[in-house]
């Protein structure tokens, strides 16, 4: 398989007119008439392209234009059904029916899955996705969980990690007895083993070998059974980039399809593969990655010479990294646009996570039933209310979404080709290349939250103090690398604090001159600062007689100068020598240094809060300072 060294995938591009595009150069002076007076300089003193001061670099160095035009227009693919399979793996699917509604049952109680699963499939659910062994349902009581189940109308996936062959064994046996209502090929099972993924995340389950005689088993099947689940997720749950959970699952799929190959046909190996990623809340990106990996995994059954055999199922599961356990409503509407990119971009499954499922069971004080049904309900309204399903791949000819999907391609295939030379998946697991190369991106995305480049509504950005505070057991640490988990952190300190002293660490803010002068800094403090769980004292505007009153009757040992550049010229020093003769410790200034650059010794400000600051260090630092 002469992969590593074939070319990348996607990267063509079509011959892009050379006329200029209509009214492209209106636009051009109106960005830079809108940029100039926004960066308060001259439009002379802007680039000849100032466009380009809008582009977006994504974590896998791709760049995102402000505007597409016919300038970056791309051959036109394919239809849905036909090599290298980005608009669809399947050219007749049901419009109607559009992608499968998935939904997870881990119950270890046969009697309540099958109630869940009966419940689901009866309210919209169209595929099953079930626990078993120690992962849910103990595997002699399948049966019971089963029964009823129609499986010709509804696919079932197994999760049932180092216990999977039983699983299988379970399930044939019930199939043997099972008579469907039309062709026994219309009943689709994945028996979900993924031992190379797993053995990446930590996760018991069989090795490859025994994944090998357990795709044996499925291909002698008359059901369409597909025995190993590449599971891109668990590279993006340690925080991988899309080019990297693309990358890592192609070269997984690899390393499986080496193995499958020692002893079966390769349209059968290739027929024993399917794939699942994670959908997250940026839209275009998820889009684009789903479309992107079916051109991957094509250009794998090419290279191999099996072009026709490449279009391997995609299971979408929402991503469980976006998820936040602070305000954690705001979870549904994360989840309801990574359904629609999943869904939109093509994949066959999805499933989305209920809204609290980063937290433990019952800690919101809702029940699981209207969890699920939430979770359900997102799908349905997409499907049946918006007609999302009745399109396929919508996205086709959009010069951005095309542009990004190649783009992403090539990225990804380059990310396999780097795992391939260090000696395929396997080596670049076990020396740690793997882990490193995504560990890099996850430093990356840790750095832009805390400076609030990257925002987490609810979480660093609009966070809601007043909410109850969290469990013990909801404060636990998870495998997943949540996006938002260091701001959580300070807020878990903060609930401590108010369970040891009855009231949250609090902060004054001392806004100066008229509220015109100083609301846009106050509301930017006091959203930081709850953002790291310190409440704010606004006593409204003070001039400087009424700081050292304020400041005594708040209590507060930290606070927070508010109001403009000009306002601090002329009334910062005698803010500051008046909270440090009422006993505030710690004097801080909302903006830059260069402020108040004439002021030193004791009027000048303890330090200074910035829109570009390390909020996680800073709002850290004043946690210790208040003990908490």
């Amino acid at each position: 398989m002469p992969i590593a060294s074939d070319p990348p995938p996607g990267g063509e591009v079509a011959d892009r007119p050379e006329g200029v595009v209509p009214q492209y150069d209106a636009w051009r002076k109106g960005v830079a008439g809108v940029l100039a007076k926004a960066r308060r300089v001259e439009i002379t003193e802007l680039p000849d392209e100032p466009e380009r001061l809008l582009e977006q670099t994504t974590y896998d160095g791709l760049t995102v234009a402000p505007l597409y035009t016919l300038r970056d227009e791309r051959p036109e693919l394919p239809l849905p059904g036909e090599f290298p399979f980005v608009r669809g793996r399947d050219a007749t699917r049901d419009v109607h029916r559009g992608w499968f509604v998935s939904a997870y049952v881990g119950d270890a109680d046969p009697a309540v899955a099958k109630r869940e699963i009966l419940t689901g499939l009866e309210n919209g659910v169209s595929a099953v996705w079930l626990g078993a062994g120690t992962r849910g349902v103990p595997v002699a009581a399948l049966p019971a969980a089963l029964e009823g189940l129609l499986y010709e109308l509804a696919p079932l996936t197994l999760d049932a990690g180092a216990q999977v062959s039983e699983a299988a064994t379970a399930v044939f046996g019930l199939l043997d007895g099972y008579q469907p209502a039309g062709d026994r090929a219309d009943i689709r099972l994945s028996l979900g083993a993924a031992p190379l993924t797993s053995r990446f995340a930590g996760l018991e389950d069989v090795d490859t070998a025994e994944a090998v005689v357990l795709a044996g088993r499925a291909i002698a099947r008359a059901e369409t059974v597909r025995a190993i689940t590449v599971d891109g997720t668990v590279f993006h749950d340690a925080g991988a980039s899309d080019a990297q959970e693309l990358g890592a699952a192609i070269a997984a799929g690899l390393e499986y399809l080496r193995a499958l190959t020692e002893g079966a046909d390769l349209a059968d190996a290739l027929g024993q593969l399917e794939f699942r990623f994670a959908a997250t809340d940026d839209q275009f990106a998820t889009l684009a990655k789903f479309r992107a990996a079916r051109r991957l995994w094509a250009r794998v059954a090419h290279v191999c010479g099996a072009p026709d055999f490449g279009g391997a199922p995609q299971h979408a599961v929402t991503s469980a990294a976006m998820m936040s356990r602070r305000d954690p409503w705001v979870n549904m509407l994360r989840t309801t646009l990574a359904a629609f990119g999943a869904g939109v971009g093509g994949a066959d499954t999805v499933t989305v996570l209920p809204f609290d499922s980063p937290l433990p069971p019952g800690e919101l004080g809702v029940s699981k039933s209207f969890s699920d049904r939430m979770a359900r309900n997102t799908q349905l309204l997409l499907l049946e209310e918006s007609h999302l399903g009745h399109v396929r791949d919508p996205g086709a000819g959009s010069w951005y979404v095309e542009d990004l999907t190649a783009e992403l391609a090539v990225k990804a295939w380059e990310f396999m080709q780097e795992l391939e030379a260090a000696g395929g998946y396997l080596a670049a697991l076990e020396s740690g290349l793997l882990a490193e190369r995504i560990a890099e991106t996850k430093a990356a995305r840790d750095r832009d939250v805390a400076h609030r480049k990257t925002a987490v509504t609810g979480v660093n950005e609009f966070p809601n103090l007043g909410e109850q505070p969290l469990s013990e057991a909801a404060r636990v640490p998870g495998r997943v690398a949540r996006y938002g988990a260091a701001f959580e952190a300070l807020r878990d300190r903060s609930d401590a604090f108010l369970a040891a002293t009855g009231a949250r660490p609090k902060a004054l803010l001392v806004p100066l001159g008229t509220v015109a002068e100083h609301n846009v800094r106050v509301t930017f403090i006091a959203n930081l600062l709850a953002s790291g769980g310190i409440e704010s004292i606004n006593p409204g505007p003070l001039d400087l007689d009424g700081i050292g009153a304020a400041a005594r009757e708040s209590g507060a040992g930290i606070a927070v100068l508010c109001g403009s550049d000009a306002r601090y010229g002329t009334d910062a020093g005698p803010a500051v020598d008046a909270l440090r003769a009422a006993g505030v410790e710690t004097v801080l200034l909302a903006g830059a240094a260069k402020s108040v650059a004439e002021l030193d010794g004791a009027q000048r400000p303890d330090g200074f809060l910035a829109a570009k600051i390390d909020a996680v260090a800073a709002l850290s630092g004043l946690l210790e300072k208040v003990g908490a």
